[in-house]
């Protein structure tokens, strides 16, 4: 299945660590095209050496339009587009920090829609395309310390899903990736348990497989994503109740 990556041109945002890189080198290995973008040059440049090839760096501010315009207009014909970009603070209702929670919303939920403002209409255009929006289970519902967090990636969410109800399979393939916790910088902020924490390659793997299928919504891990699924059939105050 891994094959049908060979020969596909990928652009890749959010590349330069953590599970867009593992997914960078699963994808090469599969004989993908990549187009590396995040803010880091210097790590890019450094991936892109260790994929080797014609692969290709676009550094981008996922912040800023004309940023995400000009990486975009360097890059060859797309087959396919992922956003993996995104950042993390921990934050409460009760200690609101509005820096924090405005590059949340405006890198994990409007990032995406600059990105996918730039790749979409070049795939309407040509017919066909794959589009892979990384979201989180944290998108499933309001969660305690996770205010711009959890809306952002809600929103990620929404925007994947509209996108895959206008453009329908088989010329698309729009999916919606949903993990729970993986080892990164950003998770290091958090002082409480995490359960079921993943490496950025076991993340990858999960995203590499289901990309080589068109469900559109893979939330993993699956014990993990249960427990967020069986919550969503709560009432609202028993949800709030458990998740306090």
């Amino acid at each position: 299945m891994a094959a049908l990556f060979a020969g596909k041109t990928y652009w890749l945002v959010g590349a330069s660590e953590g599970l867009g890189r593992s997914l960078a080198l699963k994808l090469a290995g599969a004989g993908a095209r990549l187009c590396l973008s995040a803010r880091s040059e210097d790590r890019l440049q450094d991936l892109a050496a260790e994929i080797g090839g014609d692969t290709v760096v676009a550094p981008l501010d996922a912040r800023d339009t004309d940023s995400v315009a000009a990486a975009f207009e360097t890059l060859p014909r797309l087959d396919g587009v992922i956003y993996n970009a995104g950042v993390y603070e921990p934050t409460s209702a009760q200690d609101w920090d509005a820096d924090a929670v405005e590059a949340m919303c405006d890198i994990n939920f409007t990032g995406a829609a600059r990105v996918m403002g730039e790749a979409v209409p070049a795939l309407v255009r040509q017919g066909n395309g794959h589009i892979v929006i990384v979201g989180s289970l944290a998108a499933f519902g309001g969660l305690p310390g996770a205010i711009g967090y959890a809306a952002s990636k809600a929103g990620a969410a929404s925007l994947a899903e509209c996108i895959r109800v206008d453009l329908p399979a088989p010329d698309f393939n729009v999916q919606l990736m949903n993990p729970g916790f993986i080892k990164t910088r950003l998770t290091d902020k958090n002082d409480f348990d995490m359960p079921h924490l993943m490496t950025p390659d076991e993340a990858a793997n999960y995203v590499f497989k289901a990309m080589q299928g068109t469900r559109f919504r893979t939330s993993f891990p699956p014990a993990f994503a249960r427990r967020f699924r069986l919550a969503g059939l709560f009432p609202d105050w028993l949800y709030f109740k458990l998740v306090r």
